[in-house]
């Protein structure tokens, strides 16, 4: 498909609509999350990567929780199954279907950047949160990532 940057992601199986931002990276070079102001917020696609239906990973950030102790927009992440697919509507009015492939828990401090985020031979998303709350340190230790590829 063409260079188009993605507006909604739709996961019918989760029951999951949301409005797509779109991120960069921070001075640091860790990509940036949509901000929560209060009220949760929508998942952010990384403008860094190929557009969804580019060759190459699509990256699709979302918060597992929000303030207040509210669900995150990707709080059921978790619940995709292998099989389910995975719609993003672009800007140029087409749609992406992808079809999730599997999930995968990574600690932090040992995430897999080449094969999450690495060139792929087709199309892929990769939809990302975080996991692993820790209440002792109030943060989280883990990252859950979905691997889908374009349907054919």
């Amino acid at each position: 498909m063409p260079r188009s940057e993605p507006v909604v992601l739709d996961i019918p199986s989760i029951g999951l609509r949301t409005d797509l931002l779109s991120l960069g990276l921070r001075t640091n070079g860790s990509l940036e999350v949509p901000e929560d102001t209060g009220s949760g917020a929508p998942a952010g696609w990384y403008n860094g990567s190929p557009t969804p239906g580019q060759p190459g990973p699509s990256v699709i950030l979302g918060h597992v929780n929000a303030l207040g102790g509210h669900k995150g927009v990707f709080a059921d992440l978790r619940k995709l199954a292998p099989g389910s697919d995975v719609s993003v509507t672009r800007a140029d009015g087409s749609t992406a279907t992808f079809t999730v492939e599997r999930g995968a828990l990574y600690s932090k401090d040992s995430f897999p950047t080449v094969e999450v985020y690495g060139n792929t031979a087709g199309p892929e998303l990769r939809l990302i949160t975080c996991d692993g709350y820790d209440p002792a340190t109030g943060l989280f230790d883990d990252n859950y990532v979905i691997y889908a590829k374009l349907k054919a």
